[in-house]
C-alpha cells in the first residue's frame, strides 16, 4: 500500500495528539485515585462515549470485518442479540451495587459481596484475560504498520505499545478516557466512508443481494442446525451461549467497561452511561460488519480484492479492513482510515492496561502485599503496573500471531473468565444465601469446566488437547458453547456449596444484594434520564433490527 506525505502527516499528527493528552492532564493526576480511578469525577457524555470506545478495540474493528466475512450477518448477533440488552440491565440493575458500595473495581464487589478468596480469584483471572486481550490489539496494530507501511513487525509492536505506554504513564486512566473518546470519532470518519465507497462500487446494498452468498444475509434463519448457517452455531448456543452467558458476563462484569461506568460523577450518570452507549452500540454493525460483506460481493464482481491465505492455507480474515483501505481509499482519506484503525487498536490496548493496573493495584497488591500503604505509594505502584502490563502484552502479541480470527480468540478466552464470573454473580446479587465459600469453588469448576471442554473439543485445528471427543463447525461455535458449559458448571458448584456453608448476615449485605438494598427513586422525574425507559427505546429499536434482516 502506497502512502503519500498527507498520509503520513495525518497518523503522525494523531500519535502527537494522544501523547500531547497525556502531558496536559499529567499535572492534575497527583494521587493513586487519580490515577486509576480519575477521581470519579468524569461527565456523562464522556464516560458513555468511552463505554463503547473501550470496546471498540482491535477485536471490534478489525475482528468484526473479519467475522463479517466469515460469517455474514450472523455477526449482527454480537451487537443486537449480544450487547443491548445486557448493557441495560448492567444500567438498571447493577450499577446501583457497584457504585453504591463505592467499590472501586468489580473484584473488590465481590470481596464486599463474598470474601478476599473470591476477589482474588477473579482478580488473577481478569488480569490475565486483560493483558492477553491487551496483546490481541498490540498484535492487530503491528500487522496493520508492517502490511500497510512496511514496517518491521517487531518495530511495530514496540513503536505501538510505547505510545500507549507514554500516554497513560503521564495522564493514567483519564488520560485514557480521553483518547478513547477522541479514538470514538476518528473509528468512524475514518471507516464509515469506506463503506459507502464500497457499496456504491458493488451497486448498493441490491448488488450485495445478488453477489454475496444469502445464507450469510440473515441473522436467524438457519440456526435450527450448525450445519445450516455459515457460523456453526445452533440457536440454543447462540441464544443462550453468547446472548445470555457470554453477553452478560462481558458487559455486566468484565471490570475493562464496568470501568468507564464507575468513574461517573454520580449514579443517575453511572446506570445511564451504559444504556447511552447502547444507542451507537446497535448501530456499529454499519460500520464494522458491513466491509466484511462487502469485500465478498467485490470479489464476486472484481479481481484484486482476495484475502491472503495463512501458512494452514486458510483465508486470513483478519486483513479485510487493510486490503478494502488499499483498494478503496485515495490518498488523503487514506491516511484518516489508516489512523482510525491505529486509534481502534490503540484505544482497545490502552483501555485493557488501564484495567489492569488498578485490579493489579487494589486487587493484588494493596490486600495482599502492602494494606495501609499512602495515597502517593499506590500511585506508583499503579505506574509499575502500567510497565508491566504493557511488557506483558508485547508478549501475548505474539500468541495471537497463530489465529486467522482474533475475534474467535477473545471469545474462546472470555468462555473461560467471563462466562462462569456471570454465575457467581447472578446468584450473588439475586440470592442472598450465596455464600463466598459456594462462589470461589463455583468459579474454580466454572473456570476448570472450560479449560476441559476445550481440551475434549476441537474447532478449526485448535483444542483436543487432551482428547477429541467432539469436533466443533467453528470456532466461535467452539467458544459459546464453551461459555454456556462453564456458566452451568459455576452455577449448580455454588448452589451446592453456599446451601451447605454459612452466608452473611442480611445486615452485611445491604447495598450489595438486590432485596436488601433500598431501591433508587428517580428524582428527575423526567423520562429521558430514567434508565429503564431509555433501556426499552434502544430494546424495541434492536428489535426492529432482528426482525428487518430476519
Amino acid at each position: 500500500m502506497k502512502l503519500e506525505l498527507i498520509d503520513y502527516l495525518i497518523i503522525g499528527i494523531y500519535f502527537i495528539f494522544v501523547i500531547g493528552i497525556g502531558f496536559l492532564l499529567k499535572r492534575k493526576v497527583k494521587t493513586g485515585n487519580d490515577f486509576l480511578m480519575s477521581n470519579r469525577n468524569i461527565p456523562l457524555w464522556i464516560t458513555s462515549l468511552a463505554f463503547i470506545s473501550a470496546n471498540l478495540g482491535a477485536q471490534e474493528v478489525l475482528g468484526m470485518a473479519a467475522n463479517g466475512a466469515k460469517y455474514g450477518l450472523y455477526t449482527a448477533h454480537f451487537y443486537w442479540l449480544g450487547a443491548a440488552l445486557a448493557m441495560i440491565f448492567l444500567g438498571v440493575f447493577m450499577m446501583p451495587f457497584y457504585y453504591g458500595s463505592k467499590a472501586r473495581s468489580v473484584p473488590e464487589y465481590l470481596k464486599l459481596r463474598f470474601d478476599e478468596k473470591t476477589r482474588t480469584f477473579n482478580a488473577l483471572t481478569f488480569a490475565v484475560m486483560t493483558v492477553f486481550s491487551s496483546g490481541v490489539s498490540l498484535y492487530a496494530l503491528a500487522m496493520l504498520m508492517e502490511v500497510v507501511l512496511g514496517w518491521n513487525f517487531d518495530l511495530s509492536i514496540w513503536v505501538a505499545a510505547t505510545v500507549v505506554f507514554i500516554y497513560i504513564f503521564l495522564g493514567g486512566l483519564t488520560s485514557a478516557v480521553y483518547n478513547e473518546v477522541l479514538q470514538f470519532f476518528l473509528i468512524v470518519l475514518g471507516i464509515a466512508p469506506l463503506v459507502f465507497i464500497g457499496l456504491d462500487k458493488v451497486g448498493g446494498w441490491e448488488g450485495i443481494v445478488q453477489n454475496v452468498d444469502d445464507a450469510k444475509l440473515h441473522v436467524w434463519k438457519g440456526l435450527d442446525s450448525p450445519t445450516n448457517n455459515p457460523m456453526g452455531v445452533d440457536a440454543f448456543s447462540m441464544v443462550f451461549g453468547l446472548g445470555f452467558v457470554l453477553a452478560f458476563g462481558y458487559w455486566c462484569t468484565d471490570f475493562l467497561v464496568v470501568q468507564r461506568a464507575m468513574i461517573s460523577k454520580n449514579l443517575s450518570d453511572a446506570q445511564r452511561t451504559p444504556i447511552i452507549a447502547a444507542i451507537p452500540k446497535i448501530l456499529m454493525p454499519a460500520i464494522v460488519i458491513l466491509p466484511g460483506i462487502i469485500i465478498l460481493a467485490l470479489q464476486s464482481k472484481f479481481t484484486g480484492f482476495d484475502l491472503p491465505t495463512n501458512p494452514n492455507g486458510d483465508p486470513n480474515y483478519n486483513m479485510v479492513l487493510p486490503i478494502l483501505l488499499q483498494k478503496l481509499y485515495p490518498n488523503g482519506i487514506l491516511g484518516v482510515g489508516i489512523t482510525a484503525l491505529i486509534a481502534s487498536f490503540m484505544s482497545g490496548m490502552a483501555g485493557n492496561v488501564t484495567a489492569f493496573n488498578t485490579v493489579w493495584t487494589f486487587d493484588i497488591y494493596q490486600s495482599h502485599i502492602k494494606k495501609n500503604g499512602s495515597e502517593k505509594h499506590y500511585y506508583y505502584i499503579g505506574k509499575a503496573a502500567t510497565v508491566a502490563g504493557i511488557l506483558i502484552s508485547i508478549m501475548t502479541a505474539y500468541v495471537a500471531r497463530g489465529f486467522n480470527n482474533i475475534m474467535d480468540l477473545l471469545q474462546l478466552v472470555f468462555s473461560f473468565v467471563n462466562a462462569p464470573l456471570f454465575a457467581t454473580f447472578f446468584l450473588g446479587m439475586f440470592w442472598k444465601r450465596t455464600t463466598g465459600h459456594g462462589a470461589f469453588w463455583g468459579l474454580l469448576a466454572g473456570t476448570g469446566t472450560a479449560a476441559l471442554t476445550h481440551g475434549l473439543t476441537v474447532a478449526e485445528g485448535k483444542g483436543g488437547w487432551i482428547a477429541n471427543i467432539h469436533e466443533y463447525y467453528s470456532g466461535t461455535g467452539q467458544a459459546f458453547n464453551i461459555a454456556w458449559i462453564s456458566f452451568i458448571a459455576c452455577f449448580v458448584v455454588t448452589i451446592l456449596i453456599s446451601l451447605v456453608t454459612q452466608p452473611k448476615a442480611d445486615e452485611e449485605l445491604v447495598g450489595l444484594v438486590y432485596s436488601l438494598t433500598p431501591k433508587q427513586k428517580d428524582s428527575s422525574k423526567v423520562w429521558y434520564k430514567n434508565p429503564l425507559w431509555l433501556g426499552v427505546i434502544v430494546l424495541v429499536v434492536t428489535l426492529v433490527f432482528n426482525i428487518i434482516f430476519f
